[in-house]
Protein backbone atom coordinates (compact mmCIF):
# COMPACT_ATOMS: atom_id res chain seq x y z
CA UNK A 1 0.00 0.00 0.00
CA UNK A 2 1.44 3.37 -1.01
CA UNK A 3 0.98 6.44 1.16
CA UNK A 4 -2.48 7.94 0.72
CA UNK A 5 -2.69 11.74 0.91
CA UNK A 6 0.86 11.51 2.24
CA UNK A 7 -0.33 9.47 5.26
CA UNK A 8 1.76 6.46 6.27
CA UNK A 9 0.47 2.89 6.17
CA UNK A 10 -0.04 2.52 9.93
CA UNK A 11 -2.19 5.65 10.17
CA UNK A 12 -4.26 4.53 7.17
CA UNK A 13 -4.87 1.11 8.73
CA UNK A 14 -5.79 2.64 12.09
CA UNK A 15 -8.27 5.04 10.49
CA UNK A 16 -9.86 2.27 8.43
CA UNK A 17 -10.09 -0.10 11.40
CA UNK A 18 -11.99 2.52 13.40
CA UNK A 19 -14.93 2.44 10.97
CA UNK A 20 -14.76 -1.30 10.17
CA UNK A 21 -14.72 -2.75 13.67
CA UNK A 22 -14.46 -6.50 13.93
CA UNK A 23 -12.80 -6.93 10.54
CA UNK A 24 -9.29 -8.06 9.76
CA UNK A 25 -8.03 -5.60 7.14
CA UNK A 26 -4.95 -6.26 5.06
CA UNK A 27 -3.12 -3.35 3.47
CA UNK A 28 -5.21 -3.36 0.29
CA UNK A 29 -8.52 -3.53 2.16
CA UNK A 30 -7.47 -0.74 4.53
CA UNK A 31 -6.43 1.41 1.58
CA UNK A 32 -9.81 0.89 -0.10
CA UNK A 33 -11.71 1.81 3.07
CA UNK A 34 -9.59 4.87 3.74
CA UNK A 35 -9.61 6.08 0.13
CA UNK A 36 -13.38 5.81 -0.27
CA UNK A 37 -13.94 7.55 3.06
CA UNK A 38 -11.54 10.30 2.03
CA UNK A 39 -13.35 10.75 -1.29
CA UNK A 40 -16.67 11.32 0.51
CA UNK A 41 -15.19 14.43 2.12
CA UNK A 42 -13.12 15.55 -0.85
CA UNK A 43 -16.02 15.95 -3.30
CA UNK A 44 -19.62 17.02 -3.11
CA UNK A 45 -22.25 14.27 -3.32
CA UNK A 46 -22.92 12.97 -6.81
CA UNK A 47 -19.71 14.32 -8.39
CA UNK A 48 -19.69 12.59 -11.77
CA UNK A 49 -15.99 13.04 -12.49
CA UNK A 50 -15.01 11.57 -9.14
CA UNK A 51 -17.35 8.64 -9.72
CA UNK A 52 -15.86 7.98 -13.14
CA UNK A 53 -12.27 8.15 -11.86
CA UNK A 54 -12.96 5.84 -8.92
CA UNK A 55 -14.66 3.37 -11.25
CA UNK A 56 -11.80 3.49 -13.75
CA UNK A 57 -8.77 3.48 -11.43
CA UNK A 58 -10.05 2.28 -8.07
CA UNK A 59 -10.54 4.56 -5.09
CA UNK A 60 -6.97 4.42 -3.75
CA UNK A 61 -5.22 4.83 -7.11
CA UNK A 62 -7.56 7.67 -8.12
CA UNK A 63 -6.93 9.44 -4.81
CA UNK A 64 -3.17 9.07 -5.16
CA UNK A 65 -3.26 10.30 -8.77
CA UNK A 66 -5.33 13.31 -7.69
CA UNK A 67 -2.77 14.24 -5.05
CA UNK A 68 0.24 13.80 -7.34
CA UNK A 69 -1.31 15.41 -10.42
CA UNK A 70 -1.10 12.20 -12.45
CA UNK A 71 -4.68 12.24 -13.76
CA UNK A 72 -5.46 12.44 -17.50
CA UNK A 73 -4.96 15.92 -18.96
CA UNK A 74 -8.61 16.48 -19.84
CA UNK A 75 -10.42 19.82 -19.38
CA UNK A 76 -13.21 18.27 -17.29
CA UNK A 77 -10.70 16.50 -15.04
CA UNK A 78 -8.65 19.67 -14.64
CA UNK A 79 -11.76 21.62 -13.64
CA UNK A 80 -12.68 18.90 -11.16
CA UNK A 81 -9.26 18.81 -9.50
CA UNK A 82 -9.39 22.60 -9.16
CA UNK A 83 -12.64 22.39 -7.20
CA UNK A 84 -11.32 19.53 -5.07
CA UNK A 85 -8.03 21.27 -4.26
CA UNK A 86 -9.27 23.28 -1.23
CA UNK A 87 -10.19 20.02 0.55
CA UNK A 88 -7.22 17.91 -0.51
CA UNK A 89 -5.73 17.81 2.99
CA UNK A 90 -4.71 14.73 4.97
CA UNK A 91 -5.88 16.18 8.28
CA UNK A 92 -9.41 16.76 6.98
CA UNK A 93 -9.71 13.09 6.05
CA UNK A 94 -8.17 11.84 9.31
CA UNK A 95 -10.48 14.08 11.35
CA UNK A 96 -13.53 12.65 9.56
CA UNK A 97 -12.44 9.09 10.36
CA UNK A 98 -11.75 9.94 14.01
CA UNK A 99 -15.14 11.61 14.40
CA UNK A 100 -16.91 8.71 12.72
CA UNK A 101 -15.18 6.18 14.95
CA UNK A 102 -16.16 8.23 18.00
CA UNK A 103 -19.81 8.17 16.86
CA UNK A 104 -19.68 4.42 16.33
CA UNK A 105 -20.40 4.88 12.62
CA UNK A 106 -19.45 2.32 10.00
CA UNK A 107 -18.31 2.99 6.45
CA UNK A 108 -20.20 0.77 4.00
CA UNK A 109 -18.59 0.23 0.59
CA UNK A 110 -19.79 -1.03 -2.78
CA UNK A 111 -19.16 -4.76 -2.84
CA UNK A 112 -19.97 -5.23 0.86
CA UNK A 113 -22.69 -7.74 1.65
CA UNK A 114 -24.70 -4.87 3.15
CA UNK A 115 -24.25 -2.45 0.24
CA UNK A 116 -27.57 -1.65 -1.54
CA UNK A 117 -26.75 -2.67 -5.11
CA UNK A 118 -29.70 -0.68 -6.41
CA UNK A 119 -27.62 2.48 -5.89
CA UNK A 120 -25.59 1.42 -8.94
CA UNK A 121 -28.45 2.63 -11.13
CA UNK A 122 -27.12 6.15 -10.49
CA UNK A 123 -24.10 5.36 -12.70
CA UNK A 124 -21.15 7.68 -12.08
CA UNK A 125 -23.37 9.61 -9.62
CA UNK A 126 -23.46 6.58 -7.31
CA UNK A 127 -22.24 7.33 -3.76
CA UNK A 128 -18.58 6.39 -3.38
CA UNK A 129 -19.42 5.05 0.10
CA UNK A 130 -22.05 5.48 2.80
CA UNK A 131 -21.52 6.34 6.46
CA UNK A 132 -23.98 4.37 8.58
CA UNK A 133 -25.30 4.49 12.13
CA UNK A 134 -27.14 1.32 13.05
CA UNK A 135 -26.52 -2.28 12.05
CA UNK A 136 -25.38 -2.14 8.40
CA UNK A 137 -27.17 -5.40 7.63
CA UNK A 138 -30.44 -3.50 8.00
CA UNK A 139 -29.61 -1.79 4.72
CA UNK A 140 -30.44 -5.06 2.99
CA UNK A 141 -34.08 -4.33 3.87
CA UNK A 142 -34.18 -1.88 0.96
CA UNK A 143 -34.40 -4.87 -1.37
CA UNK A 144 -38.12 -4.57 -0.61
CA UNK A 145 -38.77 -0.92 0.11
CA UNK A 146 -40.74 2.18 -0.79
CA UNK A 147 -39.74 5.80 -0.26
CA UNK A 148 -42.44 7.94 1.33
CA UNK A 149 -41.77 11.67 1.00
CA UNK A 150 -43.77 14.86 1.23
CA UNK A 151 -44.29 18.34 2.55
CA UNK A 152 -42.62 19.67 5.66
CA UNK A 153 -45.63 21.89 6.32
CA UNK A 154 -47.99 18.93 6.12
CA UNK A 155 -51.71 18.95 6.79
CA UNK A 156 -53.70 16.66 9.04
CA UNK A 157 -54.87 14.83 5.93
CA UNK A 158 -51.31 14.25 4.72
CA UNK A 159 -50.11 13.07 8.11
CA UNK A 160 -53.01 10.64 8.47
CA UNK A 161 -52.36 9.21 5.01
CA UNK A 162 -48.62 8.96 5.71
CA UNK A 163 -49.28 7.15 8.98
CA UNK A 164 -51.68 4.63 7.49
CA UNK A 165 -49.57 4.11 4.37
CA UNK A 166 -46.32 3.59 6.26
CA UNK A 167 -47.90 1.22 8.75
CA UNK A 168 -49.67 -0.69 5.99
CA UNK A 169 -46.50 -1.04 3.93
CA UNK A 170 -44.53 -2.14 6.99
CA UNK A 171 -47.16 -4.80 7.65
CA UNK A 172 -46.64 -5.99 4.07
CA UNK A 173 -42.91 -6.38 4.67
CA UNK A 174 -41.71 -3.16 3.04
CA UNK A 175 -38.96 -1.03 4.54
CA UNK A 176 -39.69 2.70 4.56
CA UNK A 177 -37.05 5.06 3.17
CA UNK A 178 -37.26 8.80 3.78
CA UNK A 179 -35.29 11.91 4.71
CA UNK A 180 -36.23 12.51 8.38
CA UNK A 181 -37.55 16.01 7.67
CA UNK A 182 -40.44 17.58 9.56
CA UNK A 183 -43.88 16.76 8.26
CA UNK A 184 -44.51 13.72 6.06
CA UNK A 185 -40.98 12.24 6.37
CA UNK A 186 -41.04 12.18 10.15
CA UNK A 187 -44.57 10.77 10.28
CA UNK A 188 -43.62 7.97 7.87
CA UNK A 189 -40.55 7.01 9.94
CA UNK A 190 -42.53 7.00 13.20
CA UNK A 191 -45.37 4.90 11.81
CA UNK A 192 -42.93 2.31 10.44
CA UNK A 193 -41.21 2.05 13.84
CA UNK A 194 -44.54 1.81 15.65
CA UNK A 195 -45.52 -1.07 13.36
CA UNK A 196 -42.30 -2.96 14.02
CA UNK A 197 -41.02 -2.31 10.51
CA UNK A 198 -37.62 -1.24 9.26
CA UNK A 199 -36.99 2.37 8.29
CA UNK A 200 -33.95 4.01 6.72
CA UNK A 201 -33.24 7.74 7.09
CA UNK A 202 -30.93 9.45 4.59
CA UNK A 203 -29.28 12.67 5.79
CA UNK A 204 -27.99 15.61 3.75
CA UNK A 205 -25.07 16.29 6.12
CA UNK A 206 -22.78 14.27 8.33
CA UNK A 207 -23.94 11.80 10.95
CA UNK A 208 -22.71 14.09 13.72
CA UNK A 209 -25.34 16.67 12.76
CA UNK A 210 -28.77 15.10 13.10
CA UNK A 211 -31.08 17.41 11.18
CA UNK A 212 -33.57 18.80 11.86
CA UNK A 213 -32.70 19.40 15.51
CA UNK A 214 -36.26 18.61 16.55
CA UNK A 215 -35.83 15.05 15.23
CA UNK A 216 -32.74 14.11 17.24
CA UNK A 217 -34.72 11.64 19.33
CA UNK A 218 -36.42 10.18 16.26
CA UNK A 219 -33.11 9.76 14.43
CA UNK A 220 -31.52 8.23 17.52
CA UNK A 221 -34.30 5.66 17.57
CA UNK A 222 -33.97 5.01 13.84
CA UNK A 223 -30.24 4.40 14.32
CA UNK A 224 -31.08 1.93 17.11
CA UNK A 225 -33.85 0.05 15.29
CA UNK A 226 -33.19 0.79 11.61
CA UNK A 227 -30.35 2.72 9.98
CA UNK A 228 -29.32 6.34 9.42
CA UNK A 229 -27.02 6.89 6.45
CA UNK A 230 -25.12 9.83 5.02
CA UNK A 231 -23.02 10.29 1.94
CA UNK A 232 -20.92 13.02 3.57
CA UNK A 233 -18.58 12.31 6.49
CA UNK A 234 -18.96 13.80 9.97
CA UNK A 235 -18.23 17.50 10.06
CA UNK A 236 -20.30 18.48 7.01
CA UNK A 237 -23.47 20.52 7.45
CA UNK A 238 -26.64 20.02 5.40
CA UNK A 239 -27.21 22.66 2.72
CA UNK A 240 -29.84 23.24 0.07
CA UNK A 241 -27.60 21.76 -2.62
CA UNK A 242 -26.87 18.71 -0.48
CA UNK A 243 -30.56 18.15 0.20
CA UNK A 244 -31.23 18.01 -3.53
CA UNK A 245 -28.35 15.57 -4.01
CA UNK A 246 -29.49 13.52 -1.02
CA UNK A 247 -32.85 13.03 -2.73
CA UNK A 248 -31.26 10.97 -5.49
CA UNK A 249 -30.05 8.47 -2.85
CA UNK A 250 -33.54 8.17 -1.36
CA UNK A 251 -34.96 7.54 -4.83
CA UNK A 252 -32.29 4.99 -5.75
CA UNK A 253 -32.48 3.03 -2.49
CA UNK A 254 -36.20 2.34 -2.81
CA UNK A 255 -38.06 0.26 -5.36
CA UNK A 256 -40.59 3.06 -5.82
CA UNK A 257 -41.18 6.60 -4.57
CA UNK A 258 -44.53 7.88 -3.31
CA UNK A 259 -45.23 11.57 -2.80
CA UNK A 260 -47.86 11.80 -0.08
CA UNK A 261 -48.38 15.55 -0.06
CA UNK A 262 -46.37 18.31 -1.74
CA UNK A 263 -46.65 21.95 -2.64
CA UNK A 264 -45.97 23.24 -6.12
CA UNK A 265 -42.24 23.72 -5.38
CA UNK A 266 -41.70 21.00 -2.80
CA UNK A 267 -38.34 19.22 -2.62
CA UNK A 268 -40.34 16.00 -2.83
CA UNK A 269 -40.81 16.66 -6.53
CA UNK A 270 -37.03 16.56 -6.87
CA UNK A 271 -37.01 13.10 -5.28
CA UNK A 272 -39.75 12.00 -7.66
CA UNK A 273 -37.74 13.35 -10.60
CA UNK A 274 -34.66 11.40 -9.55
CA UNK A 275 -36.77 8.25 -9.25
CA UNK A 276 -38.19 8.75 -12.71
CA UNK A 277 -34.76 9.42 -14.21
CA UNK A 278 -33.56 5.95 -13.18
CA UNK A 279 -36.75 4.17 -14.18
CA UNK A 280 -38.35 3.77 -10.75
CA UNK A 281 -42.15 3.88 -10.45
CA UNK A 282 -43.54 7.06 -8.89
CA UNK A 283 -46.86 7.35 -7.10
CA UNK A 284 -48.67 10.48 -5.95
CA UNK A 285 -51.58 10.77 -3.55
CA UNK A 286 -54.47 13.03 -4.62
CA UNK A 287 -55.72 15.76 -2.32
CA UNK A 288 -58.21 18.56 -2.38
CA UNK A 289 -57.99 20.74 -5.47
CA UNK A 290 -58.20 23.69 -3.08
CA UNK A 291 -55.21 22.54 -1.02
CA UNK A 292 -51.84 24.17 -1.80
CA UNK A 293 -50.11 21.26 -0.07
CA UNK A 294 -51.40 18.88 -2.75
CA UNK A 295 -50.58 21.06 -5.76
CA UNK A 296 -47.30 19.23 -6.38
CA UNK A 297 -48.97 15.83 -6.28
CA UNK A 298 -51.60 16.98 -8.75
CA UNK A 299 -48.88 18.25 -11.05
CA UNK A 300 -47.17 14.85 -10.94
CA UNK A 301 -50.46 13.14 -11.78
CA UNK A 302 -51.55 15.54 -14.53
CA UNK A 303 -48.29 16.39 -16.28
CA UNK A 304 -45.81 13.60 -15.60
CA UNK A 305 -47.71 10.34 -15.55
CA UNK A 306 -47.33 9.50 -11.86
CA UNK A 307 -49.60 6.69 -10.64
CA UNK A 308 -52.52 7.75 -8.47
CA UNK A 309 -52.25 5.96 -5.12
CA UNK A 310 -54.82 6.04 -2.33
CA UNK A 311 -53.50 3.67 0.30
CA UNK A 312 -50.81 1.14 1.17
CA UNK A 313 -52.30 -1.46 -1.18
CA UNK A 314 -52.03 0.92 -4.14
CA UNK A 315 -48.48 1.82 -3.17
CA UNK A 316 -47.42 -1.80 -2.87
CA UNK A 317 -48.77 -2.42 -6.38
CA UNK A 318 -46.18 0.01 -7.72
CA UNK A 319 -43.61 -2.77 -7.29
CA UNK A 320 -45.69 -5.95 -7.04
CA UNK A 321 -48.12 -5.47 -9.92
CA UNK A 322 -50.81 -5.90 -11.17
CA UNK A 323 -48.99 -4.67 -14.28
CA UNK A 324 -45.75 -3.01 -15.19
CA UNK A 325 -45.77 0.68 -14.30
CA UNK A 326 -44.58 3.34 -16.71
CA UNK A 327 -41.60 5.23 -15.21
CA UNK A 328 -42.11 8.92 -14.57
CA UNK A 329 -40.52 11.00 -17.33
CA UNK A 330 -40.04 14.62 -18.18
CA UNK A 331 -39.87 16.22 -14.75
CA UNK A 332 -37.00 18.71 -14.66
CA UNK A 333 -34.42 17.87 -11.98
CA UNK A 334 -32.76 21.23 -11.40
CA UNK A 335 -34.94 23.33 -9.13
CA UNK A 336 -32.17 25.21 -7.36
CA UNK A 337 -31.14 27.73 -10.03
CA UNK A 338 -27.47 27.82 -10.99
CA UNK A 339 -25.90 24.97 -8.98
CA UNK A 340 -22.53 26.70 -8.59
CA UNK A 341 -24.11 29.86 -7.21
CA UNK A 342 -26.36 27.81 -4.94
CA UNK A 343 -23.39 25.91 -3.51
CA UNK A 344 -21.51 29.16 -2.82
CA UNK A 345 -24.62 30.71 -1.27
CA UNK A 346 -24.94 27.68 0.99
CA UNK A 347 -21.35 28.24 2.17
CA UNK A 348 -21.84 31.93 2.99
CA UNK A 349 -22.73 33.16 6.46
CA UNK A 350 -23.32 36.56 8.04
CA UNK A 351 -19.67 36.59 9.12
CA UNK A 352 -17.13 37.49 6.41
CA UNK A 353 -15.00 34.52 5.32
CA UNK A 354 -11.96 34.26 3.03
CA UNK A 355 -12.56 32.96 -0.48
CA UNK A 356 -10.56 29.78 0.18
CA UNK A 357 -12.89 28.87 3.07
CA UNK A 358 -15.93 29.46 0.87
CA UNK A 359 -14.38 27.31 -1.87
CA UNK A 360 -13.68 24.53 0.61
CA UNK A 361 -17.21 24.71 2.05
CA UNK A 362 -18.85 24.63 -1.37
CA UNK A 363 -16.58 22.01 -2.91
CA UNK A 364 -15.52 24.35 -5.71
CA UNK A 365 -12.26 25.74 -7.00
CA UNK A 366 -11.26 29.18 -5.77
CA UNK A 367 -11.74 30.55 -9.31
CA UNK A 368 -15.27 29.13 -9.62
CA UNK A 369 -16.16 30.36 -6.14
CA UNK A 370 -14.99 33.87 -7.04
CA UNK A 371 -17.01 33.80 -10.26
CA UNK A 372 -20.15 32.76 -8.40
CA UNK A 373 -19.54 35.38 -5.70
CA UNK A 374 -19.39 38.05 -8.39
CA UNK A 375 -22.79 37.01 -9.75
CA UNK A 376 -24.28 36.79 -6.26
CA UNK A 377 -22.92 40.27 -5.51
CA UNK A 378 -24.80 41.65 -8.52
CA UNK A 379 -28.09 40.35 -7.11
CA UNK A 380 -27.31 41.48 -3.58
CA UNK A 381 -27.11 37.92 -2.27
CA UNK A 382 -23.41 38.31 -1.36
CA UNK A 383 -21.30 41.25 -0.23
CA UNK A 384 -17.55 41.77 -0.12
CA UNK A 385 -15.96 43.32 2.97
CA UNK A 386 -12.41 43.91 4.14
CA UNK A 387 -12.58 40.58 5.99
CA UNK A 388 -13.88 38.53 3.09
CA UNK A 389 -17.29 37.60 1.68
CA UNK A 390 -20.60 37.32 3.56
CA UNK A 391 -24.29 36.91 2.82
CA UNK A 392 -26.01 40.00 1.46
CA UNK A 393 -29.41 41.34 2.41
CA UNK A 394 -31.20 40.13 -0.73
Amino acid sequence: MSRLLGIDREAVRAAAAGVRRGEELDDDAAAEVFARGAWTGLVEPGDRVAGALVTAYGAAAALDATRTGALPALPEVAAATDRWAPRLEAQLALRAFRNAAHLGARLVLPGDADWPDRLGDLGHHTPIALWCLGAPERLTAVQRSIALVGARASSGYGERLATEASAGLADRGFAIVSGAAYGIDGVAHRAALASGGTTIAVLAGGLDRFYPAGHVQLLTRIAREGAVVAELPPGFAPTRWRFLQRNRVIAALAQATVVIEAGARSGSLNTAAHAGSIGRPVGAAPGSVFSATSAGCHRLLREFGAVCVRDAADMAELVTGPGEQVPLEGLHLDRAGDPTEQRVLDALTGRPRPVVEIARGSGLSVADALGALGMLQLTGAARETTGGWARGRA
